[in-house]
Formats: structure tokens, sequence, C-alpha cells
């Protein structure tokens, strides 16, 4: 009887060995993700009209050297390269590949940027502070852009001054784009403002004034969301 158990015993060890031999074989492989160090500062500011020299980036798999492929987007305006003539925020995207395929990514992002005085026109890069049904939400959010189309109108990256674009971290689908804003005569603040909406919750968004206050670079945007929510949005203009 105790023979037969340790035949019994034996049989099932070797099968168990057999299997985790079997399935086990050919399964582990070490594979050397990128590693990729990008120079310079993580955002940069640049002029429009001026010129922009990436500083640098460099990847590694394993301690060699691999490829690294530049990418870059206007995240607002759109086009697929940085153009430093043409007002925008630019991502650019930094991605090198190992030998088994696995990308490794880092970024950069680039505002280029007009900045006006405030008095002939209000194009320029903003922080915010925004006041959502008299109660204050965010303060200064980093950024709002604000650019001057080719019909002469002002547009705002977002009507919201970021809110749910950054202050919540909703990201770009969250912004409220399409607020654009005529002068017609900046130092008597009158404007024309068209409705907009916001590009994730939708809504439509009424009644935006604005009021522009040249001596302390700033200036107020207001608005009303068909979802019951009123928007005090103040942007201060930075100096780069």
């Amino acid at each position: 009887m105790k023979k037969n158990k340790l035949i019994i015993l034996g049989l099932a060890l070797f099968i168990f060995s057999a299997c985790e031999k079997e399935t086990t074989a050919g399964l582990s492989k070490v594979t050397n993700y990128p590693l990729i160090e990008v120079s310079g500062a993580p955002v940069v500011f640049v002029a429009e009209g001026g010129s922009f020299t990436d500083p640098g980036v460099s990847a590694t798999e394993n301690g060699a050297t691999i490829p690294v492929e530049t990418t870059a987007n206007g995240v607002y305006r759109g086009g697929s390269t940085l153009d430093v003539s043409r007002a925008d925020r630019y991502d650019i995207t930094y991605t090198a590949t190992n030998v088994d395929g696995f990308d490794g990514t880092s970024n950069r992002r680039v505002y280029v940027v007009k900045t006006g005085d405030m008095v002939k026109s209000i194009e320029g890069l903003y922080t915010s502070k925004i006041v959502r049904n008299g109660a204050l939400k965010f303060s200064n959010l980093k950024y709002v852009l604000v650019w001057k189309n080719d019909d002469g109108t002002y547009e705002f990256s977002c009507g919201f001054g970021g809110y749910y674009e950054i202050g919540t971290n909703y990201g770009l689908g969250y912004k409220s784009g399409g607020c654009k804003v005529t002068a017609n005569d900046i130092a008597a603040n009158d404007f024309t403002i068209t409705d907009f909406s916001n590009d994730g919750f939708g809504g439509k968004v009424t009644d935006a004034t604005l009021t522009v206050d040249p001596a302390s670079k700033k200036m107020v945007l207001t608005s009303e969301w068909s979802f019951g929510y009123s928007f005090e949005v103040e942007l201060t203009q930075v100096e780069l």
C-alpha cells in the first residue's frame, strides 16, 4: 500500500513538473524601454515672429543611443508644425521605439504669443481667476491664450478661463472654445461677443461681456451658461 502511494505521488510530481516546464518555456524575455531625456525647460514662451530652437532631446535603450522622432501640433488653431508666425499653444512630442516595438514618449509645450498693449490690442497670454455663481473656484490658472484672427476678431482659447480644461483637469476636450470678440472700441469697452459652448458638455453660453483695464493689464469676461451657471473670469496678462 505504501509502495502504491509513493508511485502515485512520484507520478503526480512528474506531471506537475512537466506541465510547469511546458507552460513557461520561452515566455520570459527582458525588454528595455526607451529612456528619453529632454534638455531645457518643459514650457517655453516665444514672441510671435521670433525664433525657436529646440534645446534638444536624446534617447537610449539599455545604454545605447536610439533615434528620436519629433512631432508638433497646434492645439487651439490646428497645424502639424510649430509656426512662430502664428500664435498658439504647440505641443511637441518626442518618441523613441525599442527593438521590440515599444515606444517611449516625452513632451514639451511651446506658447507662441503676441502681446497687445491692451489699448489697441487685447492679444496675449493670461492667467485666470474664476468665480462661478458668485463663489471663487480657481486662481492663477495657466494659461488662457488670446489671438487675433484674419477677420480682425479676437478669440479666446477658453471662454471659461480654463475652468474645466485646466482647473478641473478634464483636458482639452472640455475647453470652452469659439469665444470670439469684435472690438468696436477697446478704450470704451465696447465689444461684441459671439455665443459659444463647452466642447465637452455642450450647452449655450450667452450674454457675454468684456471689460478691459489697460493700467492693470487685466480684463474681466462674464457669461451665462444654459446649464444654470454664471462665470466671471478675471484675466491677467503675462509679461514675457
